[in-house]
């Protein structure tokens, strides 16, 4: 992990703290926000879960950066590391990868089991943002090796993969509702974050985006927030314990798995959407 990161962890803090006492000083303005605040047991687990990824993310990615040379030394063409329009195509190449993997994370159950956790807070505030997989990082290398293999340096794309998150901590607040139209119309802000965090049937699935949401736009996976948003899953994770709330989902899906007498439905389990059951699961 680029130490781009581990510069950035106090900044994320103290953007915490700022955000947990205006919400305390100011009620006028948490009545409308829903829920209301922080909450400690889902605060700790959130940071928690941060601490984790860190730590899972932090020792794979020695393999992930090896992987990502292993494919560069077979690339079609370099991509300068020193000119200005480069670094601008790499953020813009990074988002469109982040897209592709943040939809397969919610429409492949393998990838939904690695990203659950994420939405698992019925909370929304800057510590969801760091409520982060800790299983993630093995499947997310897959998508970017294609951009070592079109000539962007491996040293390029983490720093990309490091700039993507940082940007998305922010967007995870209530307290920002709109900003001005062409920033809201070209870039992912709370107010777009907060739909894809919702568990609002009209905002299931919606608004991928990592940095730009021109690819939700592009792509037909756009909604913007009309309504109140419900945070959270669909079925209510009620535990707090990290360890759980980053496995339960492997855990289940491993279970529809064993459980399917055929080996084609033992496979769907896998690789089909989160919501997929087998319609008669007989020989």
């Amino acid at each position: 992990m680029p130490a781009i990161i581990y510069w950035a962890v106090p900044g994320f803090v103290l953007l915490l703290l700022a955000e947990y006492f205006y919400l305390r000083r100011s009620p006028a303005s948490t009545e409308k926000l829903a829920p209301k605040g922080y909450e400690t047991a889902d605060t700790f687990a959130s940071l928690s879960m941060g601490l984790g990824n860190m730590l899972t993310a932090g020792l794979w990615k020695v393999v992930a950066v090896g992987l990502l040379f292993a494919v560069y030394e077979q690339r079609l063409w370099s991509v300068p590391t020193n000119a200005w329009w480069a670094w601008g195509l790499m953020i813009f190449a990074d988002d469109l990868v982040y897209y592709c993997f943040h939809r397969f994370s919610h429409r492949v159950r393998l990838g939904w089991a690695a990203h659950v956790n994420h939405h698992s807070s019925g909370y929304y505030n800057l510590s969801t943002a760091l409520r982060q997989s800790w299983t993630g990082p093995l499947l997310k290398i897959w998508f970017y090796l294609p951009l070592a293999w079109l000539g962007f340096h491996p040293l390029m794309i983490v720093t990309a993969q490091a700039i993507s998150l940082i940007y998305q901590f922010w967007i995870h607040t209530e307290v920002i509702e709109r900003l001005p139209r062409p920033i809201e119309w070209l870039m992912n802000t709370p107010s777009h974050h907060r739909v894809h965090h919702g568990r609002n049937a009209m905002y299931l699935d919606k608004n991928y985006a990592g940095i730009f949401i021109i690819w939700d736009r592009m792509f037909g996976t756009f909604v913007p927030e009309t309504q109140p948003v419900e945070y959270g899953l669909t079925t209510p994770l009620q535990s707090r314990n990290p360890v759980w709330i980053a496995f339960h989902e492997w855990i289940a899906m491993l279970r529809c798995a064993w459980r399917a007498k055929r080996w084609k439905n033992k496979v769907r389990y896998v690789l089909m959407p989160p919501d997929w059951q087998a319609p008669q699961d007989s020989r």
